[in-house]
């Protein structure tokens, strides 16, 4: 059983933004918005975001996130 930010892995489409409470969002901003730490990150608002010049700060952390999972791993 797969759930998360990275959706459901069955196939299904219609339950990729799947919340944590089991409720279904029909867009990203409100997914994402459901999956915040409360405190660490602010709320997402409608427009979209450029994460790299929001949180420029952070750019390192997420480079080493994002080589976990393009590596071996999740191959």
């Amino acid at each position: 059983q797969v759930r998360g930010l990275c959706g459901t892995y069955n196939w299904n489409q219609q339950d990729e933004f799947t919340t944590p409470a089991g409720d279904v969002e029909t867009g990203v901003t409100a997914f994402a918005n459901k999956y915040r730490a409360s405190g660490d990150c602010p709320a997402l608002g409608p427009l979209p975001l450029e994460p790299c010049d929001a949180f420029a700060g952070r750019r390192e952390l997420a480079e080493a996130a994002c080589a976990v999972l393009l590596g071996p791993a999740f191959q």
